[in-house]
């Protein structure tokens, strides 16, 4: 019998705007326009360079959505000498291209032709669902209307996008809305198969944030839903969850398949409280299995073509370069 195998990728993280249309009530990522601003070509560049001499295969770009309709934000943008901030982030995920690094983009709520478009210097994409449910947290957020993410993750699907998504816990959904929501991912996979993994994700409180105070879900509660999504789910599709926002080591057992993207170079912009664990600490967290590496595209999409003719010949030399690395001892 093989060793079960956990994954991850090495990533750089590369917020591009916190400016964003939404007011959630656990997030402390958004910010202001005057305070939020925008990351320069510059700053974007000398991160991949980094990542690039510390063996990063994935570029997470994101940004809040929608950040055109904060006022004031387009005299921001103008000083990067792009339109919008869909046109910055297609050149940056060029330039990261252009230094050997995949791009995957998590932009917020984007129409089936903004998809269509990205899709052709991205690897894979991704948008968390969070929760079917309709909850105070997204009060103020239309872009968390759980319908327009489904048909996010719909479009995705009719677009043949390698796409991760997931759930938010802790955020005042039942234990039922996580069962529907999972259940209406499974569905929209099961039409398309275009998703190839699922971020179980734990709430952590924010500080100034409205809901500071709210408890936060505990290793079983996490465990139990991580046993139900591996019910739910096909089995093609990975569970994640996040090692520096738990223990990971209590819930391998529970059914988990990856540790997501880990960064030696950025920190976690969403939850900077919360440091990546180092790449011994995550051996460590996997016990007896196998952790391995990969990249933001999965090997099953890598086979089936999923993705833009111009992103294979970086494909294929990162992918024989994570099967070189995982042969050796």
């Amino acid at each position: 019998m093989h060793p079960r195998e956990i994954t991850f990728t090495k990533n750089v993280f590369l917020p591009l705007t916190s400016v964003c249309r939404n007011r959630c009530g656990y997030c402390s990522f958004r910010t202001p326009v005057d305070e939020g601003c925008i990351m320069t070509p510059e700053e974007v560049e000398a991160v991949l360079v980094l990542g690039k001499e510390t063996g990063c295969t994935e570029a997470l770009f994101t940004f809040g959505e929608h950040p055109e309709e904060e006022p004031g934000f387009d005299s921001y943008l103008e000083k990067t000498g792009y339109e919008t901030i869909l046109d910055y982030c297609e050149a940056m995920c060029c330039v990261s291209i252009k230094h050997g690094i995949l791009p995957h983009t998590n932009a917020g709520i984007l129409s089936y032709n903004e998809l269509k478009h990205l899709r052709t210097v991205n690897a894979s994409m991704g948008l968390m669902l969070e929760t079917i449910a309709s909850i105070p947290a997204h009060h103020g957020s239309k872009g968390k209307d759980p319908k327009i993410r489904l048909a996010m993750l719909e479009d995705a699907g009719k677009l043949k996008i390698p796409f991760t998504t997931g759930l938010l816990l802790g955020i005042g959904e039942t234990v039922a809305d996580r069962e529907a929501s999972l259940e209406a991912i499974a569905d929209v996979h099961r039409r398309y198969g275009h998703v190839q993994e699922i971020i179980l994700q734990n709430f952590c409180p924010k500080n100034n944030t409205p809901m500071a105070a709210f408890r936060v879900p505990g290793t079983k509660e996490i465990c139990d839903t991580i046993k139900m999504a591996r019910r739910i789910l096909p089995k093609e599709i990975a569970i994640q969850v996040a090692p520096n926002l738990i223990d990971a080591s209590r819930l391998i057992a529970c059914g988990v398949d990856d540790l997501g993207g880990i960064s030696p170079v950025t920190i976690d912009y969403v939850n900077p409280e919360h440091p990546w664990p180092a790449l011994e600490d995550l051996k460590k967290m996997v016990g007896d299995a196998t952790l391995r590496e990969r990249l933001c595209i999965y090997p099953r999409f890598i086979r089936k073509g999923w993705y833009d003719p111009g992103l294979q010949p970086l494909i294929n030399r990162l992918d024989q370069d994570i099967r070189t690395k995982s042969r050796q001892p």
